[in-house]
């Protein structure tokens, strides 16, 4: 009997296993077509990998998006042609379960700021997977940090101010 409980676990396990990288390869396709439309200047495919209710945090402590935000503000670069190009140096997909319609990603980019970092939530609408909340930010090494603190200092001293004096 143990050896039965043994071998129904192991084929669970293994059954489990192998829906999860399904699942993950269905996802990771998912963001390379979607930075791949950004790189391709096509605002229809970028645009429909994400949910409608998405929202993108940029670089800027200023730049949080709704999606339809984040369209008016990217529409005149796409239209010109040149969006950004961003390639996947590694990337880490989570995701609870087999049947999660949820996961969750990080990944580090080669992109025209250097090395940055992406991460992020995806929902599976349908069959896709789509970009539910991504942000993006520059990575800085920490050898650099006080330069860079120095350097940021008055605008984030301003912004802090801006943003206390909201409440």
């Amino acid at each position: 009997m143990k050896i039965l409980f043994v071998i129904l676990s192991l084929c669970i396990s293994t059954g489990y296993a192998q829906e999860k990288t399904i699942i993950e390869e269905h996802i990771a396709s998912s963001l390379n077509s979607w930075h791949q439309a950004a790189t391709e200047a096509n605002f229809e495919t970028y645009f429909d990998l994400m949910t409608d209710d998405a929202i993108f945090v940029g670089t800027d402590a200023t730049e949080r998006w709704t999606i339809s935000e984040f369209k008016t503000y990217t529409k005149p670069h796409f239209d010109a042609g040149k969006a950004w190009d961003f390639t996947v140096l590694e990337r880490t997909i989570y995701s609870d379960n087999s049947d999660t319609i949820i996961a969750w990603f990080e990944e580090h980019l080669n992109t025209q700021m250097g090395i940055c970092r992406g991460s992020g939530v995806l929902q599976k609408v349908g069959d896709t997977w789509k970009i539910k909340h991504y942000v993006l930010s520059i990575a800085v090494p920490n050898e650099h940090v006080a330069q860079l603190t120095a350097l940021k200092k008055e605008w984030d001293t301003t912004h802090i101010n801006k943003i206390l004096n909201k409440s």
